[in-house]
């Protein structure tokens, strides 16, 4: 179990690019497939080589774990199709005007934390989708819960200003410890450049050495020389 350092087209915000569950990961297809594939086998996954309603954002518009995953009601089909050759859980397209799941919802295979702004008919279908319980909750007072951690099925690494009732709400809900830090020397919304299963981490290119520490502390996962 491993943590590496990378980047997607020259941005350290990999977690606005791609999305890691314990079995698949995407990856846009402007990346060239030689380092798609590359990343997939860090994170010991198979590769999902497509675009989320043909934008670069993967990360940011979708949220998956091991049971299920959410697009955006913009998804094209091609994608759709691309995505189901390879994951086999549920899919479900969500049909409302908001879009940026990936930045909405926080999950690993044993719970989610929801932005609290979604109604509850949203919240149900979340819960149904990914199999878990889902419950709202913010992060540094903040409600882009999913932009602002990063979960596992081994931990969480959460934003610095993590308030100890929030903290609480990620345990009781997630049932993995709850850490917290910084990416891509400094910045605090850790879900936009850290991406991260059970077997491995992969962060931005310009994480410090003492950020690598606490997230290979956070997600179980030891640092790798690459």
């Amino acid at each position: 179990m491993t943590i590496h350092l990378s980047s997607l087209a020259g941005s350290a915000s990999i977690g606005v690019y791609s999305l890691v569950t314990d079995e698949i990961v995407i990856i846009p297809r402007w990346v060239p497939v030689r380092k798609a594939e590359r990343l997939a086998e860090w994170l010991k996954v198979k590769l999902i080589h497509t675009t989320i309603g043909g934008s670069v954002l993967a990360g940011a518009l979708s949220c998956a774990n091991s049971n299920g995953m959410l697009l955006p009601h913009y998804v094209r089909d091609e994608e759709v199709e691309a995505i189901k050759s390879v994951f086999k859980g549920n899919i479900t397209i969500m049909e409302t005007k908001k879009t940026a799941y990936g930045n909405m919802v926080l999950a690993n295979d044993k719970g989610a934390v929801v932005d609290p702004r979604l109604k509850p008919s949203e919240v149900k279908k979340i819960s149904e989708t990914l199999g878990v319980e889902a419950v709202a909750g913010e992060i540094a007072g903040l409600p882009y819960v999913g932009s602002l951690a990063v979960a596992t099925n081994k931990g969480v690494l959460a934003h610095p200003l993590l308030k100890d009732s929030e903290r609480k709400i990620l345990e009781d809900v997630l049932k993995v410890p709850v850490d917290v830090g910084t990416i891509n020397c400094g910045i605090p919304y850790v879900g936009t450049g850290l991406i991260g299963n059970s077997h491995a981490a992969v962060a931005g290119l310009l994480t410090t050495g003492p950020e690598m520490f606490i997230i290979g502390h956070a997600l179980d996962v030891v640092r790798e020389n690459e």
